[in-house]
């Protein structure tokens, strides 16, 4: 059976942060979600397409904030320069993590070292090596040139890898670089924008992930159109979740949301409806 994420008392919240692992930290009340709502704080997108979308450290730390207030058990993040454009410049994540840190003690987050935001994946690996100040996990896309050597950096620093698969090819490169053992979490985030071709691929990622015996917990996530319906895969099947203004700007009724913590709340009540019962969109 692929991992799922299972919150009983086990030392592990209702929103997925192991109790053992956090010294001094206190468990998050039960919003009555059992399974891990991650937020996506604000991903490659401007604020031309939301006003209100989270760049400096600040408005990171006051969004991670409000998402955890709403059900949220993890947060990624892209850290921004001044300039609010992606950065993997050490003083810049130092900043953000700092912030993200201090607002909120004890929830796992993860940034992002996506290769489009230098291009070059050397200067990406250099740019990371220089990182002082770490965070809790950093997502690498295996499918992108450099994925696996990024990664074997990440975990000898002691970051947690968050395992970023949207395809064939990049899972077929994850299986190959005998890292599953030592990552996080796998994030399944299927790129088709019609829901029947996206499920295709997850269902094909998911038994190459069974073939080859890897039972991590995954965290199921759409972008735009099919994040909605993903948030209910995820749920059906008992994995985690990804949800925020990187993976779609409007709740289900096709208004725009106010904030991450808004697309929060809606996405941990749809979960409480399949959980009793309630299908209907």
């Amino acid at each position: 059976m692929l991992g799922s994420f299972c919150f009983c008392d086990d030392g592990v919240s209702t929103r997925g942060t192991p109790r053992a692992k956090v010294s001094g930290a206190k468990p998050p009340p039960s919003t009555g979600v059992s399974m891990l709502i991650e937020v996506a704080l604000n991903g490659r997108r401007t604020r031309a397409e939301h006003a209100r979308l989270p760049c400096s450290p600040v408005e990171l730390a006051i969004a991670a904030k409000e998402a955890v207030a709403a059900g949220a058990g993890a947060a990624h993040f892209h850290v921004r320069g001044l300039d609010e454009r992606e950065s993997l410049d050490a003083d810049d994540v130092a900043r953000a993590v700092a912030a993200v840190r201090a607002a909120i003690p004890g929830i796992p987050f993860g940034v992002s070292t996506g290769l489009w935001m230098v291009s070059d994946p050397r200067v990406r690996h250099e740019k990371v090596a220089a990182w002082k100040t770490f965070p809790d996990f950093a997502s690498v896309n295996f499918n992108e040139e450099g994925g696996i050597a990024l990664a074997e950096m990440l975990l000898a620093k002691g970051m947690g890898v968050e395992a970023g698969m949207g395809g064939v090819p990049a899972t077929e490169k994850f299986l190959d670089s005998g890292l599953a053992p030592r990552c996080r979490w796998v994030l399944l985030e299927p790129e088709q924008q019609e829901m029947d071709q996206a499920l295709t691929v997850v269902a094909k990622i998911e038994e190459m992930l069974r073939g080859a015996g890897v039972a991590l917990p995954i965290i199921l996530h759409g972008l735009n159109r099919t994040a909605w319906g993903f948030i209910d895969e995820a749920a059906r099947r008992g994995y985690g979740t990804r949800i925020g203004f990187e993976d779609v700007l409007t709740l289900p009724d096709g208004s725009h949301a106010s904030s991450d913590a808004e697309l929060v709340a809606e996405a941990g009540e749809r979960v409480r409806k399949l959980g009793r019962g309630d299908r209907r969109r």
